[in-house]
């Protein structure tokens, strides 16, 4: 795992941590209001990446939905019987949204295999699926640097605002721009210190808006195991699933209210009032 501070989280760290004033009447908003009460039950919630091991305590054995999609030659093949996690990385995400969300629908699109490798027509095809199949939130803790994959994930992650599907994309670890994190049409995360789930960060200087736990976290892993990781991966969770409680009472919001109230309960802009948790 990554043992050194990721890339994109430096405007988290304590000692760079910009305070932000709120905006008076326009982000007047409370955790009880925006969260309090629910548990994002009903939310479909789609974890992108290299499957889920439902059988993980962490998981709690509720996995609404699975795909796995690969390629053969030209052609994408989709499979829709229950599947493992290659790895353990996408048991981690979703061990991170269900702690936080517990009754929402997990679904697990596996588009990664051991080693979190992958092609990026893959991936497309994995977002794509997701648009075409109910999902309400999309956790995207992978990327792709590859220019070629700039124009097909870029219309993508419109399609998913248009449609009113709130993706939210973990940023590189490495300092590497990658797709999708860099649209400003999704919500982008790095990791911020702390243990507490409920407590992130807005950073006024994007392309990466919010700052989320990922540092040193104790996560899911593969085959019943837990490992103590690093990586914006593990942050990009935290912000789905606060975004699933959310949409738990409010179903109807559009991606650019879901950023707006984010923005308005983030820990370093109402700082300077009461959190009601």
């Amino acid at each position: 795992m990554i043992n050194s501070q990721p890339a994109y989280s430096a405007p988290f760290q304590p000692e760079a941590l910009r305070q932000v004033p709120p905006i008076e009447g326009l982000e007047d908003l409370t955790p009880e209001w925006a969260w309090g009460g629910s548990t994002g039950r009903g939310v479909k919630v789609a974890v992108i990446d290299s499957g889920i091991d439902a059988d993980h305590p962490a998981v709690g054995g509720r996995v609404s939905g699975y795909v796995a999609i690969r390629s053969n030659d030209d052609d994408l093949i989709y499979e829709t019987v229950q599947h493992r996690d290659a790895i353990g990385h996408g048991t981690a995400c979703a061990g991170i949204i269900r702690g936080i969300a517990p009754e929402c629908d997990l679904f697990s699109v596996k588009v990664l295999g051991p080693g979190l490798g992958g092609r990026g027509t893959v991936f497309a095809a994995g977002i794509r699926w997701a648009l075409d199949n109910g999902m309400q939130v999309c956790n995207l803790s992978l990327g792709t640097s590859k220019p070629e994959l700039y124009v097909a994930l870029h219309e993508l992650a419109d399609l998913a605002y248009f449609r009113n599907i709130v993706l939210v994309a973990a940023a590189n670890n490495l300092p590497v721009p990658t797709y999708p994190a860099v649209y400003a049409s999704v919500i982008s995360v790095a990791a911020s210190e702390g243990q507490d789930s409920e407590v992130f960060y807005y950073n006024p200087e994007p392309p990466v808006e919010f700052g989320a736990p990922g540092i040193n976290l104790r996560v899911a892993w593969r085959n019943g195991a837990w490992l103590t990781a690093t990586g914006n991966s593990f942050a990009a969770p935290h912000i789905t699933g606060m975004v699933a409680r959310l949409l738990g009472k409010y179903p109807r919001l559009t991606p650019f209210q879901v950023k707006m109230i984010l923005r308005a309960l983030s820990a370093n802009v109402t700082g300077s009032r009461p959190r009601e948790r």
